[in-house]
């Protein structure tokens, strides 16, 4: 059995095939936690069409910065497939995959329109730049960076998509500028 890398170039593209065929539908996998890579890898070596969302993410470790890509969804993957004429049941015994979302005993399509947004609003490789809707006055959180996971108050924005947030830092408050995608509302935001 072949090894593939889970890249984007063997994903659809808006627009591709599988947007369009009869009876073809994108359904949720559940994965073991961090396998979603190898997942769908192996799914891809079977022959499914897999959607794997990214977005960057910065992590600390040993004092210094990188920023990886994680997914989006942890713990989740899409395929795109005709249930009628797919080998569907075998997604469960995938390395890496726990099973495809189910609702009874049988696969619950993701909602018509959705996976496609998102596949639109990926990168070439697979990294989703979602742009917030965000605005002045919103508590907000920094996803990359060496401030990242901090909170702070949207402070404005501008037209080339950089942002200013206030952040609370050592009894005063500094601000930072970062790109508009660096940021996400806080679930305290309103």
């Amino acid at each position: 059995m072949k090894h593939t890398e889970a890249s984007s170039d063997s994903q659809l593209k808006p627009g591709d095939e599988a947007d369009q065929t009869p009876g073809k539908r994108w359904y949720a996998v559940q994965c073991l936690s961090h396998r979603e890579s190898a997942a769908a890898a192996h799914l891809q070596n079977q022959d499914f069409v897999v959607f794997l969302p990214r977005r960057q993410k910065t992590r600390r470790h040993a004092r210094k910065l990188e920023t990886v890509l994680v997914p989006f969804f942890p713990g989740y993957l899409f395929v795109n497939l005709d249930l009628i004429h797919a080998r569907w049941r075998s997604i469960n015994g995938t390395y890496g995959a726990v099973r495809i979302v189910t609702q009874g005993d049988k696969p619950a399509p993701a909602p018509v329109g959705v996976i496609e947004s998102l596949r639109a609003a990926c990168d070439e490789r697979g990294v989703l730049h979602l742009g917030p809707d965000v605005r002045a006055g919103q508590s907000v959180r920094i996803l990359s960076g060496a401030f990242a996971d901090f909170i702070g108050e949207l402070e404005c924005l501008d037209d080339a998509g950089r942002v200013r947030v206030l952040l609370d830092i050592m009894g005063g408050r500094v601000p930072l500028i970062v790109a508009r995608e660096h940021i996400v509302p806080t679930s305290d935001s309103v």
